[in-house]
């Protein structure tokens, strides 16, 4: 299929999700509100520890918050576009409706990814933005476009992480029954992506930084911004997204074998 064709697709499912959206605006604004609260207390625990220390791991203040930020905007990114898709897939494949995704015009993949999009999740993205840019200006850089353009692009790379690994947890439906609490602790992740790397010492700086990258996928772009540009790192996410996302892929394609549909 040509990329215009799933570009319409992704329209159709764009304009789907925001008159969806609009049919219950207390619900989105309810769920903008209680994320917006969440990154509130993030935010504030922030400046509880700092009122008590100048710097943890070898970061400042508004370092820890550029991070923090960073993290953030890849958690929202990563809900707005993908969460509640995967999550359901679940649901879909033990009660045969995967049936509707394998009869649509595209990959499979494609759209159970993409069918819909969650607008309170993107909304505070320009949130996130917005604890970037004060960051940012507190920490005294100036950032040229390249430098923005690298963020973004490192940003995008740390969402295909963890889009991959979700879809990995995902996945695992078409072997085991029941995924719901495997699916539910997949939020722990996020929240190691809130730490330096610097923190992480031994066992757990082999799993979580270098097994499973939930530190450097935040670590890396904020990095990026402060430090200016480290090609070794920016390589180390980026092969880390590419070799994931070629796991999670395949692992879901050997999950759709084993697929019995609601008509067979």
């Amino acid at each position: 299929m040509k990329l215009r064709q799933y570009a319409r697709i992704w329209l159709a499912s764009l304009r789907y999700s925001m008159v969806r959206t609009m049919m219950f605006r207390f619900d989105f604004l309810l769920w903008s509100a209680v994320e917006l609260a969440w990154m509130g207390v993030n935010v504030l625990l922030i400046e509880v520890i700092y009122a008590h220390t100048a710097s943890v791991a070898g970061w400042s203040k508004y370092e820890m918050l550029l991070l923090v930020g960073t993290s953030m905007l890849i958690q929202r990114l990563l809900m707005g576009f993908f969460w509640s898709n995967l999550f359901e897939m679940g649901r879909n494949v033990r009660s045969g409706y995967f049936d509707f995704y394998l009869a649509q015009p595209g990959s499979p993949l494609f759209m159970v990814s993409t069918r819909k999009l969650d607008p309170d999740g993107l909304l505070n993205t320009f949130v996130a933005g917005a604890v970037i840019a004060y960051s940012v200006h507190r920490l005294g850089l100036h950032p040229g476009p390249l430098d923005v353009l690298l963020f973004l692009g490192l940003v995008g790379c740390g969402l295909l992480v963890h889009y991959s690994l979700f879809l990995l947890t995902a996945s695992t439906t078409f072997w085991i029954i029941k995924t719901e609490g495997i699916e539910g602790s997949y939020f722990t992740l996020f929240d190691f992506s809130r730490l330096p790397r610097e923190a992480f010492r031994g066992v757990a700086n082999v799993l979580l930084v270098y097994a499973l990258p939930a530190v450097v996928v935040s670590n890396v772009p904020a990095r990026a911004l402060i430090h200016g540009f480290q090609p070794i790192y920016a390589l180390w996410l980026l092969a880390a997204s590419l070799g994931w996302f070629a796991l999670a892929v395949w692992v879901f394609h050997r999950g759709l074998r084993r697929y019995a549909s609601a008509s067979s």
